[in-house]
């Protein structure tokens, strides 16, 4: 079941790269919609990543201490 999901997410993602290049080239209205999103979820994401590196290291050097 857990494989049918990241399969399921890997094809969407997919689906996301393949429309931020077709809208990069003039696509459809719902193409550019689709890149927006994409573009949109992927900024969150790194967002994210960074702020989990940052508390990360925070937690870490301060457990040192003891």
């Amino acid at each position: 079941m857990g494989l049918v999901v990241l399969l399921g997410i890997l094809a969407f993602v997919i689906f996301g790269c393949v429309c931020v290049v077709w809208a990069a080239r003039g696509g459809p209205r719902w193409v550019r919609g689709v890149a927006w999103v994409t573009t949109g979820l992927g900024e969150v994401v790194v967002a994210l990543a960074k702020s989990n590196k940052r508390n990360s290291r925070s937690n870490s050097s301060s457990d040192d201490g003891d």
